[in-house]
């Protein structure tokens, strides 16, 4: 690879070398490239003449009859008719005699038929048998294995014993294509690489592609000389040939001097898939002289490969078995306490058994519709707004992962101490709901094989990229990050989100099914209510009528306690007529849809203090309203009646000389926590007789007086419970503060709002 001005000087360059169309291949073996369906040889390797005594000049454009006799090629139609070879490398026979016997790989690749000529030495059969025993007894030791490593470590001891390589290594892609040596079986004078990482520039992309597509790469002698292809034509469009699937393909020579730095004079690897992805390689070196397998030797590993990658899931999976167990109870019980709670924060975080039980993390948030409950050892409630924010506008799955969580969110770097990792789950796609699993920084030593950062040299004469020189032990400490995240978990906060969602479709059913329900009550409480105002108050008008009649008709004959009995019997029907009405007010109240609009408290304010004229002329009570009212936007008729029922209590419920009802309202301060258009607190105070702290509650109780039935006027004790029904149907709250003998005031808003009461003197 030439260095050109215009390209970087960086190892990842090679990303961009086309090592799949060489144009050249290794020297232990001649490649055909023929034609179909004549078998017309169209590029041949100009070793030909080694093997068959046949120059390249003498096969080019001639068919392939011209190196196989007729049994065989009959024999080779019969096996590529009947089997699949398309980029699919397949044995196919071995030809010729004695000293000059070849194994024929075939496959094809862009139309072309590639067959690959490699020496034989062992017969068919006993090369079937072997590779059968080879096989066989390393996939039985890998299967009983019950870990990741305990299986790359068998392996890796049993590929050695096949192979006789000096150094056989297990070498695992992480996340970010880097490598990390998790298994070795090495000669006792080697250096060990055992538990070493390599950077993602070590194998490039593009090898990382040719690894998916060819199981099994070897390179018997790394100080090959390469083999061009000759072709009948220049021009021929079989040029160049790919050579992705060749087991004779030449390799890089980045790659060749890679392993020379390494000090490997051979090399082989084998390709480990897990669900069609490239999870890693079985690396082989041999370091005292060429080492050439035989096609059975390397059949038995590239099958092993095959055999041993469907393991690759189930190891994983027995690893964390006893977690992925112990992970199901803890969101079983979740999901029966969000259940029984009826609400999915509470299920989560209210029971002794909480979702920090679930995942392990140092601390959990859990954040939904505007709330966030924090359990363990978290980021303080103020840093979780803008992580909220960056995950909603940054991360458009429903779950993100990192275990170094200040590298991609540079705020969270000063809380690294508990929040270096991150395992995110978003449980509504329109609201920014999530529960955040929190991981403490964990300062982990890295070992890397030779300084990562430093992957590239210049050949010494300045002119192109050399691989790095040394792998010697080279040891970086990672800082902010932490432990990473293990696969149960990542599936165990898929499947609770599964349940939570779930749960919240069934509540909506319900809740589907309790509206129905709640409108055919309500449809029964209107009868009721007709009834109620009819059919009962029918009777009751009788009973009072008659009462009457009693007393006008035969009052001269009644003593005066029949009198008296009459006098109570009407008094009593009265009072009954009065309950009907209050109850039948309450129910329309609760249920009536409100008309709003905007209304000027003032006028209507002005109304009300009209209409009870009269009775504050009789109690001699006087109206004090420091400033004018606001507009707002509310039921004028419901505020009326606020208004009025307070105005009539502070009255009723005043037994000094000199009485005074005072009606106002505060603006709530400027940094009051929730923001509201209409930020008004109303109040109606008094200096009549006030209310004992314990019953400051009960008073709001339907039908609750706390005097006698005629005492201070008497009434049904309806009204504060009626101001309490209209004001939060409003939205609003409704409070107040008394002093026995001093006086009482009442509190209301008709918004929604965070009253700070200390703020406001109260």
């Amino acid at each position: 690879m030439s260095q050109d001005a215009s390209w970087p000087v960086d190892l990842t360059n090679c990303d961009r070398e086309p090592i799949h169309i060489p144009g050249t291949i290794q020297p232990h073996g001649v490649l055909l490239a023929l034609t179909e369906p004549d078998w017309r040889i169209v590029q041949c390797s100009a070793n030909s003449f080694v093997y068959f005594a046949r120059h390249p000049g003498d096969l080019l454009g001639q068919p392939l009859s011209t190196l196989l006799n007729p049994n065989d090629l009959t024999t080779l139609n019969t096996i590529l008719t009947g089997e699949q070879v398309e980029a699919n490398p397949l044995y196919t026979l071995t030809v010729g005699s004695g000293a000059q016997r070849f194994d024929l790989i075939a496959h094809r690749s862009h139309g072309l038929l590639i067959i690959e000529f490699e020496p034989a030495t062992q017969s068919e059969q006993a090369s079937s048998l072997r590779v059968y025993r080879m096989v066989k007894n390393v996939v039985t030791a890998c299967q009983r294995t019950t870990s990741v490593r305990t299986f790359a470590q068998t392996l890796v001891a049993a590929v050695r014993k096949l192979t006789g390589f000096d150094r056989v290594m297990l070498y695992q892609f992480q996340p970010d294509a880097s490598g990390h040596v998790i298994a070795e079986e090495v000669r006792s004078d080697l250096t060990p690489y055992l538990d070493l990482h390599y950077p993602a520039s070590d194998i490039p992309q593009q090898a990382r592609a040719l690894y998916l597509r060819s199981w099994l790469r070897l390179i018997p002698d790394i100080t090959y000389e390469p083999v061009p292809l000759l072709a009948v034509d220049p021009a021929d469009p079989s040029i160049p040939l790919d050579l992705s699937y060749a087991a004779l393909r030449s390799v890089s020579p980045i790659h060749i001097e890679y392993l020379k730095n390494m000090g490997a004079s051979a090399s082989m690897s084998i390709s480990l898939l897990k669900n069609g992805q490239l999870w890693g390689l079985v690396a082989c070196h041999h370091h005292s002289g060429p080492c050439y397998l035989q096609y059975d030797l390397r059949a038995a590993c590239e099958f092993l490969g095959h055999v041993v990658s469907l393991q690759i899931v189930e190891k994983e999976i027995m690893e964390d078995a006893a977690y992925t167990i112990a992970l199901q109870a803890v969101l079983a019980q979740l999901v029966q306490q969000m259940s029984v709670a009826n609400d999915v924060l509470a299920g989560l975080t209210s029971y002794e058994r909480n979702v920090s039980h679930y995942i392990e993390a140092g601390g959990v948030a859990v954040c939904l519709d505007g709330q966030c409950v924090l359990l363990g050892t978290t980021p303080p409630e103020s840093a979780l707004g803008p992580l909220l924010d960056w995950l909603t506008q940054t991360v458009p799955d429903d779950l993100f992962i990192t275990n170094a969580l200040p590298q991609q969110y540079p705020a969270m770097l000063p809380l690294k101490a508990s929040a270096s990792g991150l395992l995110a789950l978003r449980l509504a796609r329109t609201r920014p709901n999530y529960i955040l699993w929190f991981r403490p920084e964990v300062l982990q030593t890295v070992n890397w094989g030779g300084n990562p950062t430093k992957p590239v040299e210049f050949t010494a004469d300045g002119a192109s990229l050399s691989p790095r020189r040394s792998f010697a032990l080279w040891e970086e400490t990672v800082a902010a990050t932490s432990l990473p995240w293990r696969p149960s978990e990542v599936l165990a906060a898929r499947e609770l989100r599964r349940a939570i969602i779930d749960l919240v479709l069934f509540k909506v059913d319900e809740l589907a099914r309790l509206n129905d329900e709640l409108m055919r009550s309500n449809v029964e409480l209107d009868s009721f209510a007709y009834v109620a105002s009819h059919d009962l108050k029918e009777p009751l008008r009788g009973l009072h009528n008659y009462a009457h009649f009693l007393i006008e008709d035969y009052g001269d004959i009644i003593d005066a306690e029949g009198q008296a009995k009459l006098a109570t019997l009407v008094r009593l029907t009265q009072r009954m007529e009065a309950l009907i009405d209050t109850l039948l007010h309450y129910s329309r109240v609760g249920r009536a849809e409100l008309a709003r609009a905007e209304v000027d408290l003032e006028g209507e304010l002005a109304d009300v203090i009209s209409l009870l004229g009269p009775r504050l002329q009789e109690g001699g009570v006087e109206v004090r309203i420091p400033r004018p009212l606001p507009r707002i936007h509310v039921d004028q008729a419901r505020v009326r009646e606020v208004f009025s029922n307070l105005i009539t209590n502070a009255i009723k419920y005043n037994d000094h000389a000199l009485r005074w009802v005072e009606l106002g309202y505060v603006v709530l301060p400027p940094d009051a926590e929730t923001p509201a258009t209409e930020p008004y607190v109303f109040y109606v105070r008094d200096n009549g007789i006030g209310i004992p702290e314990e019953h400051q509650e009960t008073i709001f109780r339907i039908f609750k007086r706390l005097h006698g039935r005629d005492e201070y006027g008497g009434g049904v004790g309806a009204g504060l419970t009626i101001v309490k029904k209209i004001v939060e149907r409003h939205g609003g709250a409704i409070w107040l503060t008394s002093q026995m003998g001093e006086g009482t005031t009442f509190w209301f808003t008709f918004a929604k709002l965070t009253v700070d009461r200390q703020r406001l003197g109260v």
